[in-house]
C-alpha cells in the first residue's frame, strides 16, 4: 500500500467517526482544523450518545442534551458544521450489521475522500485509548469500509434507495497501537482550535489545566518521534489505502 503524501493526494471530503462526543478531539481535531481551513468538507459521526460520561450527578438528566451540545460547539471551533448522532448507548456499542448498515448509509451519502475512525486494534500502552466502544466503533467502520460500501448488493434497500455503491480511496484510523501508525499530521498551527474544540466538552473535564497540560505534553512526543523540531506539534494516524489505482475489486 502506497504512503499518503498530501502534496499529490486531493482531498475535498472528510467523514469522521468517533464513539463518544470529545473522541474526535483529542484525536484528531487539530488535523481536521488543517483541514477545513484549507476548504475541506469534514462531517463528524458520533456513535454513541456519551450518556455514561459526565462527573456531576446533577447532570444525569440532561447528558445526552448537554453532550450533544458540546459536541455541535467543538466541531464548530475547528470548522465542521454537519455532526451526526447514531444515538446507540454509552458502553453498549457493538460492530453488529444494525449499525454498519447506518455507517454504510452514511458513508454513501456523503461519498468522502477520506473515512477517519477509531482504531479498531487495542492500544496496550494506554489502555484508555481503547475503551470497547472506541474498538467496536473502529470495527464497525472498517467492516463498512471494505466490502459494504463498495458492494451494491450488501443492504440493497440503500442501493435501491439512491445510496450508490462506491470505492472508498482512504481510510485513517486513530487511537492506535504505536506500531501501525505511519502517517503524521502537524498541528503546531491549529492546536489552539483542537484546545477550543477540547474545552467544550465541559461535563468531561474536572481539570481543564490538566487535560491541556496533558494535550500538549503527548502532542509535543508525537511530533518529537517523528524527528521534528522543538515546538513542532503532531497526530498521528494508520493510514490505509483502501482503492488504489490497481486494487481489483472482490466483494
Amino acid at each position: 500500500m502506497a504512503a499518503f503524501d498530501p502534496a499529490r493526494e486531493t482531498v475535498r471530503r472528510v467523514l469522521c467517526f468517533g464513539a463518544h462526543p470529545d473522541d474526535l478531539d483529542f484525536g484528531a481535531s487539530g488535523t481536521v482544523a488543517a483541514w477545513t481551513r484549507a476548504g475541506v468538507e469534514v462531517q463528524y459521526c458520533i456513535m454513541t450518545d456519551g450518556d455514561a460520561g459526565g462527573f456531576d450527578p446533577a447532570h444525569r438528566g440532561d447528558i445526552v442534551a448537554m453532550r450533544h451540545e458540546e459536541q455541535r460547539g467543538a466541531a464548530r471551533s475547528v470548522g465542521v458544521e454537519q455532526v451526526h448522532f447514531l444515538g446507540e448507548r454509552d458502553g453498549y456499542l457493538e460492530p453488529t450489521h444494525e449499525v454498519q448498515r447506518k455507517i454504510v448509509a452514511l458513508i454513501r451519502q456523503v461519498r468522502p475522500d477520506v473515512v477517519l475512525a477509531m482504531h479498531p486494534e487495542r492500544n496496550w500502552t494506554r489502555m484508555q485509548r481503547s475503551h470497547p466502544d472506541h474498538l467496536a466503533c473502529g470495527e464497525a467502520v472498517t467492516r463498512a469500509v471494505y466490502p459494504a460500501v463498495e458492494n451494491p448488493y450488501a443492504y440493497p434497500d440503500l442501493q435501491e434507495s439512491g445510496l450508490e455503491a462506491f470505492k472508498l480511496r482512504w481510510l485513517w484510523l486513530y487511537g492506535g497501537p504505536e506500531e501501525r501508525q505511519n502517517h503524521a499530521v502537524d498541528i503546531t498551527d491549529t492546536f489552539d482550535a483542537k484546545l477550543t474544540a477540547l474545552r467544550a466538552h465541559l461535563s468531561q473535564h474536572p481539570d481543564v489545566a490538566k487535560m491541556e497540560s496533558f494535550v500538549r505534553s503527548n502532542s509535543e512526543s508525537l511530533a518529537a518521534a517523528h524527528g521534528w523540531g522543538t515546538g513542532r506539534l503532531a497526530e498521528v494516524f494508520h493510514v490505509v489505502e483502501v482503492n488504489a489505482a490497481d486494487t481489483i475489486a472482490g466483494f
